[in-house]
């Protein structure tokens, strides 16, 4: 693989001196990377960038349980302060919450610590092609969460359009298709249209039922 004269650099914030050691020296290894600084905490760090105005780094590597603020809770004032940086998050939190807490505060990449460090180099490699990297648990976490958010949303039995709800609504007022027309600016067959396909998802047969299950709090 061909790199560039002008390595990556890297910055780390961990407070596990084990993990922090580890993972910088690892990376370190590879000409392609020059890790400058580690940090045990977003506030040892922000320190060191407001003292020190040249400082710059291009990834990132953030812990999210840190002493202090967290990492997620530090992502906007890093941002702030380091212009083009990159965060991946690399931590032991797996929960979906979090991922997607961190996701959306501005991290481009979620690693868990239970990955290798050849998988770390790997994911730093990806982020510094411009690309996004999710460890294969994290991402699973994700697609099952979506799954879940995707049925959580799906339309009920029983659930009608908002048309088909005021409608419906109307109906249960005692008002007639030609009135309902004139109110909702739509045509008397319109209305007939929409009244059919409200019958047929509730699965019923006539006004009264539908009315009915309406008045029972049935319909939503």
């Amino acid at each position: 693989m061909m790199h560039s004269n002008n390595p990556t650099i890297i910055s780390m914030i961990e407070d596990m001196t084990d993990i922090r050691e580890n993972v910088s020296k690892y990376i370190a290894l590879h000409d392609e990377f020059e890790v400058t600084q580690t940090f045990e905490s977003i506030e040892s760090f922000i320190h060191h960038v407001d003292v020190s105005p040249k400082f710059h780094c291009d990834i990132l590597l953030l812990d999210v349980g840190l002493p202090g603020k967290s990492g997620i809770e530090g992502i906007p004032d890093i941002l702030t302060r380091v212009n083009g940086v990159d965060i991946i998050m690399l931590t032991t939190y797996e929960e979906e919450e979090v991922i997607l807490k961190s996701i959306c505060a501005g991290a481009c990449s979620y690693i868990s610590k239970k990955s290798s460090l050849t998988q770390i180099v790997d994911a730093v490699r990806i982020v510094k092609m411009g690309g996004s990297y999710m460890s294969p648990s994290i991402a699973r976490e994700i697609v099952s969460y979506l799954k879940v958010e995707k049925i959580a949303k799906t339309p009920t039995e029983n659930s009608l359009t908002d048309r088909q709800n005021e409608i419906l609504r109307s109906l249960a007022e005692g008002k007639t298709y030609k009135m309902i027309s004139k109110e909702l600016f739509i045509s008397v067959e319109t209305v007939r249209t929409h009244v059919k396909k409200l019958y047929k998802h509730l699965q019923v047969k006539n006004k009264a039922e539908a009315i009915s299950m309406y008045l029972q709090g049935k319909v939503k």
